[in-house]
């Protein structure tokens, strides 16, 4: 923060003042505060004075979006790791490190050799914060298109140990090891698109592509053994099996990936899985499955009208009233209540049940439940006056299911 500092104003004012707030010029804050950072004490020195009062300032500065003003303090206040209680010296290195980089991510004249040589001091200011400070300063060099350098970070990371490895050591350098491997991902990618717009495949250039491939598939393999979710790495994983056509592969990935039982529910694993199966054509039979249990998941997914308009494509009844099911559950959602093509493929439902000798006890079990509210939710004076005037064909198809769907009741969805 070179630049920075060469603005900062002297705050010896700090350092030689009284008990008396009013004398460091502080202005306490109106706001209330839970837990605060930085306390008087009865012991309390002058150098705690100093650099509390410092740090309320920052704090006041950083309130207010006063950049600038929370730079000049920011200079003083790195004086607080003299501190000999072992403690808040840990606690002030936090402070120092998420302060600073909150500035510079607000300092109008801020430069990447700052954000640099903020996160290189603060790793080696002390080993608790070491891999996260990493990981984080490895963010801000691919958010700046340094790929390469932000890869290095993470390998340097990667290799680094120190003492006794612990729980919370071993989850970070596995997340570590995952973003290194996304890294590989995005170089490789680079690459790909670099190949695909020669004329002339360079046997070298492909090589060197299919080295970051395995790069990155040996971590992605590995760190998906660890339960969690891994969605960005999954897909990347994924991408790069099927531009190599390992589909055997990607399909295990992603089969693992929606239905061992370490892992915690994730409706988006059954997505990923489902657009696989149907971009490779899958049978109508493999892609319900997914579907089924995403709909378990999130009866309310989008996906629930693909989902419904397979089984009504399906030859069997029951697949027809599932159908029914699965689009009611969507419209018991507030989201979906202005949807044209979900009220349209309700009505497709009713007349393919039509066919049935038995579809109105089949449309009054699944509605016997809703009778009570649905009305409320859809059909009332105020949603047709709404849906005459944004969306005059769903106001049509609405009105031809009033009566099926709620035979005994008078509804007041009229033109309004």
């Amino acid at each position: 923060m070179d630049d920075l500092e060469k603005e900062l104003r002297p705050l010896d004012d700090l350092e030689d003042s009284s008990d008396d707030n009013s004398s460091i010029g502080i202005k306490k804050s109106k706001l209330p505060l839970v837990n605060p950072i930085c306390e008087e004490t009865l012991k309390e020195t002058g150098f705690h004075r100093s650099t509390r009062g410092c740090l309320e300032q920052i704090r006041d500065a950083l309130l207010h979006h006063r950049w600038q003003e929370a730079a000049e303090y920011m200079a003083c206040y790195p004086q607080m790791l003299e501190n000999t209680t072992h403690s808040a010296v840990q606690q002030s290195k936090e402070l120092i490190w998420r302060i600073s980089t909150e500035i510079l991510h607000h300092h109008p004249n801020s430069r990447l050799e700052d954000y640099n040589n903020i996160y290189e001091r603060m790793k080696h200011s002390g080993v608790k914060h070491y891999l996260m400070i990493c990981l984080e300063h490895s963010f801000h060099l691919m958010l700046n298109g340094h790929i390469e350098d932000a890869k290095h970070q993470l390998s340097v990371a990667e290799s680094w140990r120190h003492g006794k490895e612990s729980a919370a050591q071993y989850q970070n350098t596995k997340l570590i090891q995952a973003y290194r491997s996304l890294l590989d991902y995005i170089i490789w990618c680079d690459k790909k698109f670099t190949h695909s717009k020669t004329d002339h495949h360079d046997t070298g250039d492909n090589q060197d592509m299919h080295s970051y491939f395995r790069q990155a598939s040996v971590n992605l393999k590995e760190i998906l053994k660890n339960p969690g979710v891994w969605d960005p790495f999954i897909l990347s994983y994924v991408e790069m099996l099927e531009f190599y056509e390992d589909h055997e592969e990607a399909l295990k990935v992603l089969n693992d990936y929606a239905y061992d039982d370490t892992f915690p529910p994730n409706p988006n694993a059954h997505v990923y899985l489902y657009q696989y199966l149907k971009r490779h054509n899958a049978t109508d039979k493999k892609l319900i499955k997914v579907l089924k249990v995403l709909h378990v998941l999130v009866p309310s997914h989008e996906l629930m009208l693909e989902y419904s308009s397979l089984l009504l494509q399906s030859e069997k009844k029951s697949d027809h009233q599932k159908a029914l099911g699965v689009i009611l559950e969507m419209l018991d959602f507030a989201c979906w209540r202005g949807n044209l093509d979900v009220w349209k493929r309700l009505k497709a439902i009713i007349q393919k049940l039509q066919l049935q000798e038995d579809w109105k006890d089949v449309v009054s079990e699944k509605m016997a439940a809703r009778k009570d509210w649905w009305p409320a939710l859809h059909f009332t004076r105020f949603h047709a006056s709404k849906d005459s005037e944004e969306n005059p064909e769903l106001k049509e198809v609405k009105a031809s299911l009033t009566k099926i769907l709620c035979p005994d009741l008078t509804l007041k969805y009229s033109a309004g």
